[in-house]
């Protein structure tokens, strides 16, 4: 397989032994290259914005800025790129922080061998990915809820409103977090309902208030009528 057809990858820590591991492993199957190392979080935003990768792997305990922030300008300066957290904190709040800061998925650290490849091609191919630890545990948690009468647990409406703040159609939307686009218009419809706002330019001027994007991205945000 040419280097063009191949799955770019930036790996993102801060330790030389783990990123030549990951390197070894990513590299075994031959449908994937490793175009890049990074340190710490600041390089990795720099590297990024020349390399371009298909894929940023990128561990969440990192010197100079943590992996949380450093996910949130990736989002920003390279938003082609998708971003894995690697972690070894499995704490639903962490999860949240990751996934609304651009993340599409999270992988624990002690499993990341054995599912880091397959993580790498789902992000590739638009999918999100979590552990099976943790996919389990939210699994878990939604049948709990749904037998004792709640909600489920699900970032995907909370996405949803943040991506369409962002301009983003349907189709983008449902791509970006690998649902279909009637279970978009689903989560549009029930964020519209729940929020009692009715028009796309409400809700974007909702996500900047709630800082679910940017405030200095003043193009998104469409002036009131």
């Amino acid at each position: 397989m040419t280097n063009s057809l191949k799955i770019s990858v930036l790996i993102v820590d801060d330790h030389t032994v783990v990123r030549n591991g990951l390197k070894s492993l990513l590299e075994s199957d031959g449908d994937i290259r490793v175009v890049g190392e990074a340190k710490d979080g600041m390089e990795a935003v720099r590297k990024a914005k020349t390399l371009k990768p298909n894929v940023v792997l990128l561990d969440v305990a990192m010197p100079v800025m943590h992996g949380i922030e450093t996910a949130r300008r990736l989002s920003r300066t390279v938003p082609d790129s998708k971003v894995l957290i690697l972690s070894s904190y499995s704490e639903p709040q962490e999860i949240d922080r990751a996934l609304e800061a651009g993340a599409s998925g999270y992988l624990m650290k002690e499993t990341a061998s054995s599912e880091v490849l397959r993580a790498v091609r789902d992000a590739h191919r638009g999918k999100a990915y979590f552990s099976s630890a943790i996919s389990q545990r939210m699994l878990q948690q939604n049948r709990m809820a749904f037998s004792r009468g709640k909600q489920p647990r699900t970032h995907a409406p909370k996405l949803t409103l943040e991506l369409i703040g962002k301009g983003k159609a349907n189709k983008q939307i449902a791509d970006e977090l690998g649902i279909s686009i009637k279970t978009v218009e689903k989560h549009r419809a029930s964020v519209m309902e729940k929020l009692n706002i009715h028009e796309a330019a409400g809700l974007t001027r909702y996500a900047v208030a709630s800082g679910l994007i940017e405030t200095n991205r003043p193009s998104l945000v469409p002036s009131a009528s």
